[in-house]
C-alpha cells in the first residue's frame, strides 16, 4: 500500500517487467534515479525479485529501503532499520538470502494480530483493515511516506529519529 501511495504522489506509473517478477515505477526527483518496486512473487520469495533487480542494476543493499509489514509489531508501530536481522520475517529473510547481507535498510510498518497465539496469518495479512483500524492504518502510510521522503533527501539517521515510533489515530470528531 506504501509503494501504490508513493508511485501516486510522485505521479509514477506502474509497469510489469516479466524479467524481474515485480512491478516497477520509475521516476526522477532531485536529478536522483527512483525505481519503485512491487514483487510479484509470493512475499516468502519476494527477495527474488528485489536480487534480480538488485544484479540488473549494480545496486549496493545500501542503497535500496524494503518495506515490509510486520504482524509482530503492533498496527501503528513504524521502526526504520539501517540493518539488522528479519526477525523471523520470511520476506526479509528471502532478501537477505538474494542480497547475501543483512545490512540494507528495512522499513517496518506493524500490523499487529488479530490474535496474539495465531502463527498462521496468511489471510489477515492479506485481508483489508478492519473499520475500526482503519483510519490508524492511514496514518501509519501517511507517516511511513513522509519517512521514505526524509530516508531519501535527508538521509537514515533522520529519517529514524523523525518517524520511527507509534503513531496515534487522529482523534474522533464528536457530536456537539
Amino acid at each position: 500500500m506504501l509503494v501504490e501511495r508513493l508511485a501516486a504522489r510522485w505521479r509514477a506509473g506502474w509497469k510489469l517487467e516479466k524479467k524481474f517478477n515485480a512491478r516497477l515505477a520509475r521516476l526522477e526527483q532531485a536529478g536522483q534515479k527512483i525505481i519503485l518496486c512491487q514483487p510479484q512473487t509470493f512475499m516468502n520469495a519476494s527477495g527474488e525479485a528485489i536480487g534480480a533487480l538488485a544484479r540488473f542494476y549494480q545496486l549496493p543493499a545500501g542503497r535500496m529501503l524494503i518495506v515490509a509489514d510486520d504482524a509482530d509489531l503492533p498496527l501503528g508501530q513504524i521502526r526504520l532499520r539501517a540493518k539488522g536481522s528479519s526477525g523471523g520475517h520470511h520476506g526479509l529473510e528471502s532478501v537477505e538470502r538474494q542480497l547475501a547481507t543483512r545490512e540494507y535498510p528495512r522499513l517496518r510498518l506493524g500490523i499487529g494480530r488479530r490474535a496474539e497465539d495465531d502463527r498462521e496469518i496468511t489471510d489477515y495479512v492479506l485481508g483489508r483493515f478492519a473499520a475500526g483500524e482503519r483510519e490508524l492504518a492511514e496514518e501509519v502510510l501517511a507517516r511511513a511516506g513522509r519517512q521514505v521522503e526524509c530516508w531519501w533527501s535527508a538521509g537514515i539517521k533522520e529519517a529514524m529519529n523523525q518517524f520511527n515510533g507509534a503513531v496515534t489515530a487522529p482523534p474522533k470528531k464528536g457530536n456537539l
